[in-house]
């Protein structure tokens, strides 16, 4: 007897709140298609609770993937035991310290409100868990570095828990994935499937460099560190050696900081702190970035120029080049289309298109294939005004220069990808109106992209999609199951 062939599915790039937004459009598109659905989610986010677990556990940013597992549970409101499961792993702690820690014992306890509408035998299973993760936490505790449960999400300290317990992020994924009765036929999968820490810099035209996802989209006060650093009295520096006078002999002693010895004191400030990072790593990727905002003004604390490139680095500032999680690789060989959702497009799309293997992938899909970008429609830190605003035309090339770079494509870093670029995006769904980036469809053309407007709606002042004009224009694109047996009938005739 043959073997039954997998169905083939559609993947989505994309990670975070705003392709979160989009999750039931991409169902209905999943449903009348008939076939799975796969999100592919970076790892490399170290802002909010994230970069606490990081501090201490080290491993991946998972934050984006358990909020996207949450989003999957299916709706059922009358199903008080589901309203509870998204209670509780979408719940954060008190930004208060103590109080959180106070909550944490409440839940790991059993005594928290959060277990009120819980089967037994589900709390039971959670609270081994969050156990096991309360002694890591008791086993890491030292006088130079504790625990902050300040503002902690619940869900994170779970996956964190459960990929400490099995030694595996899959496993852990897995173990949400069926606890939150997320459906067969959707998987959320990590870019990278790894138990290590993986971080970002980009580059910015201008040849200045940021380190670390936080300090690219989203930087507040905590998190836009000055380059000179401030060391604590308490921490003072103990070098051997001036490095600087050893180098030189005419050397003398200034009244204003140097950069290069503060930083150095800084670096062995972090290093006397027992944590899960790497002595001698970069300060900027050691610290807690609990507090942060994506509120106000789309263009507060511009960058100063445009982002020209986005690479993966190791705790000591060096580019690396990591390879994909293999079902990614797989997913999307056998995919019928890629999407590109929306959301930051240097720190939610980038970061997985940059990966081995991810645009070979991509670009090995056949002509017949849809590559589809879903155009943002607000314009963000990333892709603002400084140098101008990103138009529709900087978003394909961005994509397209970041799957042909891992290929070693000549050209990809810092030339043209113009001749290659619908061998990643073959369509364009965008949106007009005030703020959207500007769509110049004579332009895109001549790349090979297809251009289709989509109709919005104001939500709170902002221009959205409506979901049901995004699910019809990406049917009109995909095709429904129907209509590609049709297809296939009449093309065999």
């Amino acid at each position: 007897m043959d073997a039954v062939k997998p169905l083939r599915g559609i993947v989505v790039f994309g990670g975070g709140t705003a392709t979160n937004s989009l999750v039931d459009v991409f169902e209905n598109l999943r449903r009348s298609r008939n076939c799975e659905l796969q999100y592919v989610i970076p790892i490399s986010d170290n802002g909010g609770s994230s970069s606490e677990l990081i501090r201490v556990f080290g491993g991946p940013g998972i934050g984006d993937v358990r909020s996207r597992l949450v989003r999957l549970i299916p709706p059922a409101d009358t199903d008080a035991e589901r309203v509870a499961l998204k209670s509780i792993f979408n719940h954060r702690l008190s930004a208060d310290p103590n109080a959180a820690r106070s909550e944490w014992l409440d839940i790991v306890e059993g005594r928290h409100e959060l277990w009120a509408d819980m089967s037994s035998e589900k709390r039971e299973l959670i609270r081994s868990i969050f156990n096991h993760m309360n002694m890591e936490i008791v086993k890491r505790a030292r006088p130079s570095s504790v625990f902050n449960f300040a503002k902690a999400s619940i869900g994170n300290l779970f996956l964190t828990g459960a990929r400490l317990f099995t030694g595996s992020l899959e496993s852990a994924i897995y173990l949400l994935s069926t606890i939150c009765a997320v459906p067969s036929t959707v998987a959320a999968l990590p870019a990278i499937n790894s138990n290590f820490t993986h971080h970002i810099s980009a580059g910015l035209e201008d040849g200045s460099q940021i380190t670390g996802q936080n300090a690219i989209s989203h930087p507040s006060a905590p998190t836009s560190l000055p380059d000179i650093a401030t060391v604590t009295a308490e921490s003072p520096s103990t070098l051997p050696f001036d490095p600087l006078s050893k180098r030189d002999s005419n050397f003398s002693p200034s009244p204003l900081p140097n950069p290069f010895q503060d930083r150095l004191r800084e670096t062995e400030a972090h290093d006397r702190i027992e944590d899960a990072t790497l002595p001698g790593s970069l300060p900027s990727l050691r610290k807690p970035y609990l507090s942060f905002t994506k509120e106000g003004s789309p263009h507060t604390n511009d960058l100063p120029s445009r982002i020209s490139r986005i690479w993966y680095i190791n705790p000591y500032g060096h580019e690396i080049y990591p390879v994909a999680n293999p079902k990614v690789v797989t997913a999307i060989s056998r995919s019928i289309s890629v999407i590109y959702s929306i959301g930051s497009l240097y720190t939610s799309l980038i970061p997985s298109l940059v990966l081995r293997g991810v645009g070979r992938a991509i670009a090995a899909l056949s002509p017949m294939h849809q590559k589809i970008l879903i155009l943002n429609s607000t314009l963000d830190r990333e892709t603002g005004p400084s140098g101008g605003p990103l138009t529709a035309t900087d978003f394909v090339r961005a994509i397209a220069r970041a799957c042909a770079e891992t290929q070693g494509a000549a050209d990809a870093i810092g030339g043209s990808v113009d001749g290659q670029v619908r061998r990643y995006v073959t369509h364009l769904l965008y949106l007009e109106g005030e703020g959207v980036p500007k769509v110049n469809k004579t332009e895109l053309a001549a790349l090979g992209v297809d251009c289709i407007r989509v109709y919005g709606r104001r939500v709170d002042g902002m221009l959205c999609y409506d979901e049901a004009g995004l699910v019809g224009a990406l049917e009109a694109v995909v095709g429904k199951a129907e209509m590609v047996r049709s297809r296939r009938n009449t093309s065999g005739q």
